[in-house]
């Protein structure tokens, strides 16, 4: 059930989707629960710790765009901004078997199938093609608690076409990772990272994320050949 006091931020970020709102909050404290992608504990806040806490984030997406959500897990946020943003084409990029089916029955159940689609895959098979499928790229490129922001960025920028944007959903960590990463994240095409807080007003806390846009593509580098003697044949070490 939603808590009376979170109805008006709920009415704010979902709209007239509210009630698909609330059908997914269904699935994540029921079968999410039982198979394992939302802990126990975590049902009684699904409304705030996970639902309006990802579906703030929609602020910071241009109209119309494509979203690709990395480690989506039980979807979040990705399956959350296709429930309040219409206009948004999404894809939600999971390796896991088990957390595949859950989005792909997740996404039938809710009636989303016409803008939102499954990967099952790493980000870097996403944005490589190597499963068949892609190579895949967006506009903007989310994630929330999947790795720190060197990770993130190797796997996430290579997903957004130039000029798109990573947009990662962050802690308090959210500036100290910056002032740490920022070198990474600049080697591998990223402007400067910039922490935002999104939802002022509506919730408590705001949602803070680290935002990156895509500025240079980057080629991956090359594995390293093995160095060879004169007579052609490989070094032994």
């Amino acid at each position: 059930m939603l808590p009376p006091e979170l109805a008006d931020a709920a009415r704010t970020l979902f709209g007239d989707r509210l009630d698909l709102a609330a059908a997914y909050a269904e699935l994540l404290a029921t079968d999410g629960v039982v198979r394992g992608l939302i802990g126990p504990r975590e049902a009684p806040r699904i409304w705030d710790r996970h639902l309006l806490n990802c579906a703030a984030v929609a602020e910071r997406i241009p109209e119309g765009a494509t979203v690709l959500d990395v480690g989506s897990g039980a979807g979040l946020p990705g399956l959350v901004l296709a429930i309040a943003r219409p206009d948004l084409t999404v894809t939600l990029i999971e390796p896991l078997a088990r957390r595949t089916s859950f989005l792909i029955e997740a996404v039938q159940h809710l009636g989303l199938a016409k803008s939102v689609r499954v990967f099952r895959g790493r980000a870097d098979e996403a944005a490589s093609g190597a499963t068949g499928v892609g190579p895949l790229s967006g506009d903007v490129v989310t994630a929330r608690a999947v790795a720190p922001l060197d990770r993130l960025s190797t796997w996430c920028l290579p997903l957004a076409v130039p000029g798109g944007r990573l947009i990662a959903l962050k802690g308090a960590s959210a500036a100290d990772e910056v002032t740490e990463h920022a070198g990474t994240v600049t080697r591998l095409g990223g402007g400067e990272p910039e922490v935002r807080r999104c939802g002022e007003g509506v919730i408590d806390p705001p949602t803070t994320v680290v935002e990156i846009v895509r500025e240079r593509v980057v080629a991956p580098a090359r594995p390293k050949t093995p160095k060879r003697s004169r007579g052609g044949r490989n070094r032994r070490g």
